[in-house]
């Protein structure tokens, strides 16, 4: 994995980089993210639900420990427990970020990739989100005719420049085999796409520098008692401008 691009860590400033590394490897070429049944709970006692996750991101930055300023905060008054120096490794604020990959998931977990602003403006407003694809497993049918609901669109957060634009259809396709999933934006109109074919437009998105984040989630509060031994995983055999 290229260092200088990811950084295999989830939102380190409100944990730590030791708590918050991701579980990955390469097999056969390909980006292998799951969480292992040891993996330990992301910000235990302070972030409700209870989630694990391995993930990586592309950009990364904090103000110091104490501060309010970090990345993506998931509640008001939260404050920086580490540190974390300015990473850049790839903010796209335009263009084309696609994927292809596959995912193993149970009613308990989820797989996303996403866009979201770095943030890093003064009263951190720049926050919007692009949601390429965002799969829960209790939403994935592998029966015969295998399908899935697929979220893709806008998410506006505290950004008052943006309209919250976000659905989740359910497409016809089995999760488990490669699909590329895409978008491509200007400032005038965000399109998302499953196998190049056109699934939503959204318009006015964000175009500010944004970094991507790849994650694979597991709940533990949503087990049903016997499915503490299935390990989520997401598959990724490239991400970039030209998949």
């Amino acid at each position: 994995m290229d260092l200088s691009t990811w950084h295999p860590h989830y939102l380190p400033a409100w944990s730590s980089r030791a708590a918050t590394r991701a579980s990955h490897r390469l097999v056969d070429g390909s980006l292998v993210l799951d969480v292992p049944v040891e993996h330990p709970l992301w910000c235990p006692g302070d972030h409700e639900p209870p989630l694990r996750v391995s993930g990586l991101q592309s950009g990364s930055w904090s103000g110091p420990v104490g501060s309010t300023r970090g990345q993506q905060r998931f509640r008001e008054g939260q404050t920086v427990r580490e540190e974390q120096p300015r990473f850049e490794g790839w903010l796209p604020s335009g263009g084309r970020v696609a994927i292809r990959a596959s995912m193993r998931l149970s009613a308990r977990s989820m797989a996303a990739l996403w866009l979201s602003g770095f943030e890093d403006d003064p009263d951190q407003l720049r926050c919007g989100e692009l949601c390429v694809f965002e799969v829960f497993g209790n939403a994935v049918d592998g029966g015969e005719h295998p399908s899935a609901e697929v979220g893709v669109g806008i998410k506006a957060f505290r950004d008052p420049g943006l309209t919250q634009d976000f659905a989740a259809p359910r497409l016809p396709i089995d999760v488990t085999r490669p699909h590329t999933y895409a978008v491509e934006w200007d400032a005038d109109e965000a399109v998302f796409s499953v196998d190049d074919e056109v699934l939503r437009r959204c318009a006015r998105p964000p175009t500010y520098p944004m970094q991507l984040m790849l994650a694979v989630f597991d709940f533990p509060s949503w087990s049903d008692g016997d499915d503490d031994h299935l390990v989520p995983q997401l598959v990724v055999e490239d991400v970039g401008p030209t998949v």
